[in-house]
């Protein structure tokens, strides 16, 4: 699938891995330049858990809005505001099968799926494994 920029009108941010210097720098960066461009931008909670496990975010907390305000002053914080996770690759997602075994899974369709219902038109992953 090919889309031009001019065609965006929402973004997704998420990081994954472990916590590395400038994380939340990126993030403000990365917020800033879309909404500076009209677009609309979505953080993804905890890699893509916010995704993966709505029964851990309430009313919807795995997906939150990005604004000026929600990220004028992270730079100095430590960490992501997003939550991260090295567990969460999407290809190789850790989950146990019907007999309790620990099984990696491809769950990639399921963001697809995320995607497609929020209107997320691209996403900027952040970070490594995760």
């Amino acid at each position: 699938m090919t889309i031009s920029s001019g065609s965006i009108k929402k973004i997704a941010i998420n990081t994954g891995g472990g916590d590395a210097p400038g994380l939340n720098a990126v993030i403000r960066a990365v917020t800033i330049t879309a909404l500076n461009k009209g677009w609309e931008v979505i953080g993804i909670r905890d890699g893509y858990n916010g995704i993966f496990l709505p029964e851990k975010y309430p009313k919807g907390a795995g997906l939150i809005n990005l604004t000026y305000d929600k990220v004028a002053s992270i730079t100095g914080l430590g960490g992501t505001i997003l939550g991260t996770t090295n567990r969460g690759n999407p290809l190789k997602y850790p989950m146990k099968d019907t007999k309790g075994n620990l099984v990696e899974i491809d769950r990639s369709d399921e963001i697809l799926d995320a995607f497609r219902r929020n209107n997320i038109d691209a996403l900027i992953a952040i970070g490594g494994d995760g």
